[in-house]
């Protein structure tokens, strides 16, 4: 039978929030290893405090955002092979960086690490993932640091409620309410949002419980939030 395959877009808050967070990717690696007798994994790594770090200190200078959008960029490519390492991947192997490259890789390996995969304005991780699910025709799973998505910013707000359903239509309203800039942390950004929407791509937004992954990559019920059709 041949594997599935799946899109993960593993946040950088996930990664490093501001110490490299051991216990969740050992967590993550589990789970991911587990799955990979049904699945072949194409994850892509975010920026996280490392990219804030290097835009924040741009902008301090007075770096225009098409150079803080490149440093967060070249973030997400330094955690994917950090993330390649912790997997005790080959060293030699490196990551990919063009689509053609995940194809070639994702044919030979169960499990492929990568990061943004262009230098241009506005490029995520979310917008690659996103961009490379759409290349595949597969599911698009976005691991953050919050459950799902929520009426309103549960850092904030006690009383805040997770949305388990959500059409791509209603997603992309709340989204493109918010305005783009490089660093930006909420639970999909506005590319993705468009990508996921215009290509009818089943996406997923868990939290940090490696069980409600591997619960969904085994067809059980899962605390997280579904957008689709």
């Amino acid at each position: 039978m041949e594997k599935k395959v799946i899109v993960l877009s593993l946040g950088g808050s996930l990664i490093i929030p501001d110490e490299i967070n051991t216990k969740y990717l050992k967590s993550f690696k589990k789970t991911i290893l587990k799955n990979t007798s049904n699945y072949k994994f194409i994850v892509v790594c975010g920026g996280g405090n490392i990219a804030r770090k290097y835009i924040s200190a741009l902008k301090k200078v007075g770096m225009n955002t098409l150079f803080q959008s490149y440093a967060g960029i070249s973030a997400t490519r330094t955690n994917a092979r950090f993330m390649s390492y912790f997997f005790n991947q080959d060293q030699k192997r490196g990551i990919p960086k063009k689509i053609r490259e995940v194809k070639k890789y994702i044919k030979k390996y169960d499990i492929v690490f990568c990061g943004a995969l262009e230098y241009r304005p506005n490029q995520t991780s979310d917008s690659t993932a996103s961009e490379i699910a759409k290349k595949f025709k597969c599911e698009f799973i976005n691991l953050t640091d919050v459950n799902g998505l929520y009426d309103k910013n549960p850092k904030e707000f006690k009383n805040a409620k997770l949305i388990h359903e959500i059409s791509w239509e209603e997603f992309k309203k709340i989204v493109d309410k918010i305005k783009f800039r490089p660093g930006q942390h909420f639970v999909l950004d506005q590319t993705a949002s468009k990508t996921i929407k215009t290509n009818k791509i089943n996406t997923y937004i868990l939290g940090k419980d490696m069980r409600q992954l591997d619960n969904l990559l085994n067809g059980k019920k899962f605390i997280g939030t579904k957008i689709s059709g």
